[in-house]
């Protein structure tokens, strides 16, 4: 896999630039559904770290695709779900989820953040700060 080092970033929260990730580090963008990902962290994701043009969803290297571009929140949130779920299945891999939708796809992270809801609690899922600390405000 390319770009891959032998360490993990074992971070509590991801990081806010991601340039190498370990071997079971997943990093976790938002996509469209098309797969075109020709900007922002999806353009990250498809040059170092494994995403496959065409494909706008789910496990692609060494990267997840949640897709952001389809509409409005409540149809992300599906897709926040199931990726919630294959990561408590895949307990060998850590997830660092990116600021998802918050750029090309202009929502605010006081949006998105919420979808993340339950993987608070989910050991493998690194979540950005900001949107710990708005999860956390609601608690």
């Amino acid at each position: 896999m390319t770009g891959m080092e032998s360490k993990q970033l074992n971070e509590k929260y991801t990081p806010d630039f991601i340039s190498e990730l370990g071997a079971n580090d997943i990093f976790v963008f938002g996509s469209n559904l098309a797969g075109a990902h020709a900007g922002g962290a999806a353009r990250l994701a498809n040059q170092k770290f494994g995403a496959i043009w065409g494909q706008g969803v789910g496990l692609q290297g060494n990267s997840y695709a949640i897709p952001t571009m389809q509409g409005g929140i409540e149809t992300i949130k599906p897709y926040v779900d199931e990726f919630i779920e294959f990561a408590k299945s895949h307990p060998e891999l850590t997830f660092y989820v990116t600021k998802i939708g918050c750029g090309i796809a202009g929502f605010k992270e006081e949006e998105i953040a919420p979808l993340f809801s339950d993987a608070m609690m989910i050991s493998n899922i690194r979540l950005p700060e900001s949107f710990v600390d708005i999860l956390k405000s609601y608690q």
